[in-house]
């Protein structure tokens, strides 16, 4: 099928921001908003089979990734590649319907597909990318394909998430913590299926825009076309696509909840000018009611539930074109 019959309208919809009539694409404005990126590195890699052997150690490397870094990759990770290329395979066709077609999806929740970013103000803004943000109650139990394909990788992909969750809490906490058991549910997690399509239009566009993760966990399988970047240090960090890892970052609900101790880091994608990019991601979250606080005292941040969070984070990006995050929440302002 002809992609430029399944792509969104970027061109169009960006047309005043990128200044097409006028041939004035904004580089300088681009260029502003840079920050120097280093060499690509990889990230610190865990292998999780040593769980099996109760290896004291592997818990220890993935609570200080999660301090020093708010990243990781996981190998011997459990989830098995016929699950992962049966997913991939299935996440290619959806995309490749006809734009309208992926609009009036009516498979899933109303508002599940998105692409852009009807928000943007200015270049920065711009997200080059299409995607489906997809409850897990409305895949659970689904007979089509690509409803099997996702709940089959999200009920392995869940354990593993549960299982670092728990690791992360019982070492800050000294003891086994059922806060994730009991709030982290199957219903109230999400699955996001991206699709970056190469941007011939100017340099330095980003995929997705710069952002923190609104919930505890985030466990992301991506294509080795690479793309995704951190912050560390002030710096960019280009991230090495690892064939045999999932990626996992914190969110900002588990940096409040463990006091500031595990890090919620920006990241980012960049475009592409060739290649297309995918990539899957499973998001750890609790029920609207779920109140986050900080396990420790003196506390970084007042308390709050996750839907009060959901609708500050919407707020800002109406208001302001961005998200703000924890800084809202912070317990002394």
């Amino acid at each position: 099928m002809d992609m430029t019959i399944s792509d969104p309208p970027f061109q169009e919809a960006y047309k005043i921001l990128l200044g097409k009539s006028q041939n004035n694409i904004n580089i300088e404005e681009l260029e502003n908003d840079e920050v120097a990126v280093v060499e690509e590195c990889e990230l610190p890699v865990i292998d999780l089979r040593r769980l099996e052997e109760s290896d004291w150690a592997v818990r220890e490397e993935i609570a200080r990734a999660s301090e020093e870094w708010g990243f990781f990759q996981v190998v011997n990770h459990g989830i098995c590649s016929e699950i992962l290329n049966r997913l991939r395979c299935e996440q290619e066709k959806v995309f490749k319907q006809p734009f309208h077609n992926k609009t009036k999806q009516d498979k899933f929740s109303a508002g599940c597909y998105r692409w852009g970013t009807p928000t943007a103000t200015s270049i920065r803004q711009l997200s080059w990318s299409e995607a489906f943000h997809i409850p897990l109650s409305d895949i659970l139990g689904g007979s089509d394909t690509l409803s099997s394909a996702m709940e089959q990788f999200a009920t392995t992909v869940s354990r593993l998430a549960q299982t670092l969750a728990d690791i992360l809490a019982e070492k800050l906490m000294g003891e086994k913590s059922s806060f994730f058991e009991e709030n982290c549910l199957p219903k109230t997690c999400y699955l996001r299926l991206n699709r970056y399509p190469p941007c011939t239009v100017a340099s330095g566009i980003h995929g997705l825009m710069p952002h923190t993760d609104s919930d505890f966990l985030t466990i992301l399988y991506q294509d080795q076309v690479g793309g995704l970047q951190l912050v560390k240090e002030r710096k960019w960090i280009a991230v090495k696509p690892n064939p045999d890892a999932l990626i996992i970052n914190i969110g900002d609900l588990f940096q409040a909840w463990s006091n500031g101790v595990y890090k919620s880091v920006e990241h980012r994608v960049v475009t592409n000018p060739k290649l297309e990019r995918f990539s899957i991601a499973y998001f750890l979250c609790p029920s609207n009611d779920t109140v986050i606080e900080s396990c420790t005292k003196p506390p970084l941040y007042r308390k709050f539930s996750f839907q009060q969070y959901r609708q500050q984070v919407r707020d800002d990006v109406q208001k302001l074109g961005t998200k703000i995050g924890l800084p809202r929440f912070l317990a002394h302002m």
